[in-house]
């Protein structure tokens, strides 16, 4: 049985005590509904009585067309019985006490009374039975325990909402038994080490929901209390059906299934080329810094520096994320004016020894095309390049001084040494 030390520091932690409302639920996950489909849904951080992630697949199991839905939950569930309730009072809801030990509910079929749909007194019943009901787990319901693995062995699908504080450790778990989850996070563990590389990876991506949208949790009575002493309405909580809900900018929802947002392509109208100066280079990096994802420019295909927010708009098709945060040096990415003044004062220089150059010689001058090795046409993409030509070991093809001759062979030439055989491209605008 995994210790239980981490997951009580867990419980005790302000970010940790918040309960996801069913709107948000039903709102992300209406974009998955195809993914669900004869499949097995594991909530394994979910009271059956208490938790919104329960409650929504009980009341959808029959129109998802679920083959099954496990929720197991953490002895020492903070805020018990007050959540949700599907059988009115508290005392009623305490037909199983707190013992100990976890909670389970495990089932393969819903009946509906009245055949149109799931409703809460399909719930309740369901709930009530002895048969098909809440149970006892042997042990106190830790996602890392033999006897929770073993349900998670048996899923197809994770969805709840984990503690944040064991979200490294959660999201490991998940990667290890190969599951498709759902799930949500700190907007911060993008950047953790145990997380980054997984998203540069295209292993996780964000869900549906924009992240610059605040979410709102049921909180715990005694947060409730500190919020309304303490707190602004509007600026930590908000009022909602007379409760006092908690307000977190910072979270996000992390999957690897697929949605169609993740390859809707983001539309790009600001130009670098004209306008460097709004893009200074880094000190330690060879990377453009763009403030805002709206000045992504549409004309430059190096690497950039872009705000994290632009996470829930990557598409992989479009973009490819390259690193985070840290130079060549493995420090901070900076930039500085001074120095930014002084490149922009060698770009001018280049400029005007381009454009003189350009007077000097109908020849000379950028066309935009490109000489790649030959191992460019097994990813060659006809939408996005034109091959214009390449080199031939019989002297044909490209020609007009671009390489050396003299041999027989022809090569490109780049500082007077012969480069190897080459295709020359250009890139689709």
């Amino acid at each position: 049985m995994a210790s239980n030390k981490s997951l009580h520091k867990a419980k005790e932690a302000k970010n940790d005590e918040f309960y996801t409302q069913y709107s948000e639920i039903q709102e992300e996950l209406n974009n998955y509904e195809d993914k669900f489909k004869g499949k097995t849904i594991l909530c394994n951080c979910d009271d059956p009585f208490e938790s919104n992630f329960c409650k929504f697949f009980l009341r959808n199991f029959n129109y998802l067309g679920l083959k099954r839905l496990i929720c197991t939950s953490y002895v020492t569930s903070p805020i018990a019985w007050t959540q949700m309730s599907f059988f009115g009072s508290p005392e009623e809801n305490s037909v199983v006490s707190r013992n100990g030990v976890g909670y389970v509910i495990d089932i393969s079929e819903i009946p509906m009374a009245n055949n149109r749909g799931v409703s809460d007194t399909d719930i309740d019943n369901l709930l009530k039975s002895k048969k098909h009901g809440v149970k006892k787990l042997d042990g106190d319901g830790d996602f890392r325990s033999e006897e929770c693995i073993e349900y998670l062995k048996q899923a197809d699908i994770v969805v709840t909402n984990p503690p944040f504080s064991l979200f490294r450790e959660y999201v490991a778990q998940l990667v290890e038994y190969e599951k498709e989850f759902l799930i949500i996070g700190n907007i911060q563990a993008i950047t953790y080490k145990e997380i980054f590389p997984l998203i540069k990876e295209n292993k996780i991506w964000l869900g549906c929901r924009n992240i610059n949208k605040d979410m709102y949790f049921h909180v715990k009575k005694e947060y409730q209390k500190y919020l309304l002493k303490n707190k602004k309405e509007g600026s930590a909580y908000k009022i909602i059906n007379g409760e006092v809900m908690g307000k977190f900018r910072n979270v996000c929802w992390y999957t690897n299934l697929d949605h169609n947002k993740r390859h809707e392509e983001l539309i790009l109208y600001k130009r670098y080329y004209g306008n460097e100066e709004d893009y200074p280079k880094y000190d330690n990096y060879d990377a453009i810094n763009v403030d805002k994802v709206a000045d992504i420019p549409c004309d430059y295909f190096e690497d950039m520096g872009v705000p994290i927010t632009f996470l829930d708009k990557l598409n992989p098709e479009q973009f490819e994320i390259v690193k985070f945060r840290k130079g060549n040096d493995d420090k901070d990415l900076t930039y500085s004016v001074i120095r930014e003044r002084e490149r922009e004062r060698e770009r001018e220089r280049e400029r005007e020894s381009r454009h003189t150059s350009e007077l000097s010689s109908d020849d000379a001058r950028c066309n935009g095309i490109m000489g790649v090795p030959i191992t460019f046409l097994d990813k060659f993409n006809p939408e996005q390049f034109i091959i214009i030509g390449a080199t031939e070991s019989e002297g044909k093809g490209f020609s007009a001084g671009l390489w050396d001759t003299e041999s027989g062979v022809a090569q490109p030439v780049v500082g007077g040494n012969r480069i190897y055989k080459r295709l020359f491209i250009k890139r689709k605008m």
